[in-house]
């Protein structure tokens, strides 16, 4: 009733590929999937970068707490 149908969305596929032919949408294709490949290694290498701060960070809290044990040591 409100979907559309098989049929409609053949008519679609059969003008597009008349309009733009099928070097352009293969082509078209490529470029799109060069895009998300890109997009999702850039997200990935900043998931990357995020865990090495991360990690980065709990060395220092660490080093840190071991320093102010040492120094409370040292006062006593």
């Amino acid at each position: 009733m409100g979907g559309i149908s098989i049929w409609q969305l053949l008519i679609i596929a059969v003008i597009v590929v008349l309009l733009f032919g099928t070097k352009k949408l293969r082509g078209m294709g490529s470029d799109l999937g060069s895009a998300v490949k890109g997009f999702k290694k850039a997200i990935s290498e900043e998931d990357e970068a995020a865990k090495k701060t991360e990690t980065i960070a709990d060395n220092s809290d660490t080093e840190q707490t071991v320093a102010k044990k040492e120094q409370e040591k040292d006062h006593a």
